[in-house]
């Protein structure tokens, strides 16, 4: 009996431990995550844009971010091919403190392809409308971001040819009482700050000795015709056969523009929303 009485003090008092973790853990505070989905164009995408850079170094763990940027879209090919229609789905996904959706465009809405050019002054204002009205609609916070500047200079001057979208964007933002990241105003203000030539360092690849001659006289070169990417034979058919072509322009970043833009808009952003502050990264 002795025995017995032993035996079942030493279980309760191994099960005890046990039972005192299973109560912490029960206890403990659920997570309150915050989610950011980043809509745009290429200026923003993944390998040719700030996206990569905000969402790796410049959030918390406690944020979801995620990047939907794609190259060459506009304000009505993003619509148009169903990429809007996915970032909607991920606004709407419940489980969050908070969601926002950064949406970037300018760049293709000045295309003169079909396909992607918009109207600047009527039909680019409208879809940015019609896009801040779905996501509020999906229980998100919507924030307008004016679209990075490219790196152009004539007469030693920087040419920021979407100043004027930038200010379709920033009346649209203040008619909707939207949050602005004023992007534009910004890497303007950064990359004539720095000048043609070191500039040039913010690409995805040096340029050629034309180009630097041409940017050191104050006014760059026509941008250069992108490569023809071909994927090269897998030597393992199993391999990742996915490939990304990198380029010499001033339109896309590499990884030392993808940091400095990154930390503007994560600056910016910080000033616009103010309750996203404790989560960003400077």
């Amino acid at each position: 009996m002795t025995i017995r009485l032993l035996a079942g003090a030493a279980l309760l008092l191994a099960a005890a431990p046990a039972a005192a973790q299973q109560r912490e853990r029960t206890d403990a505070p659920p997570i309150e995550p915050y989610k950011i989905v980043l809509v745009g164009d290429s200026t923003m995408a993944p390998h040719s844009g700030w996206g990569a850079a905000f969402c790796a170094r410049h959030v918390k763990s406690s944020v979801a971010c995620l990047n939907l940027g794609r190259g060459g879209r506009s304000t009505r090919s993003y619509r148009q091919e169903g990429s809007w229609a996915v970032a909607l789905a991920e606004a709407r996904t419940p489980g969050y403190r908070a969601r926002y959706v950064l949406i970037q465009f300018g760049h293709n809405d000045q295309s003169s392809r079909p396909e992607r050019w918009t109207e600047q002054t009527s039909e680019f204002p409208a879809n940015l409308r019609r896009f801040v009205e779905e996501v509020r609609a999906a229980g998100a916070v919507p924030v307008l971001v004016t679209p990075l500047t490219r790196r152009e200079f004539r007469g030693g001057k920087l040419y920021n040819n979407l100043a004027s979208w930038s200010d379709q964007v920033r009346k649209v933002a203040a008619e909707m009482k939207a949050p602005l990241v004023d992007l534009n105003a910004r890497s303007a203000v950064a990359v004539e700050r720095m000048g043609a030539v070191t500039a040039m360092q913010l690409a995805q690849e040096p340029p050629s000795p034309e180009e630097r001659a041409a940017g050191e006289a104050g006014t760059t070169l026509a941008p250069r015709p992108a490569p023809q990417a071909r994927p090269p034979a897998p030597s393992d058919p199993r391999a990742p056969r996915g490939t990304v072509t990198r380029k010499f322009d001033y339109t896309h970043v590499g990884d030392v523009g993808a940091e400095l833009f990154a930390r503007l808009v994560v600056r910016e952003l910080a000033a616009a929303v103010p309750a996203l502050r404790s989560q960003l990264l400077p």
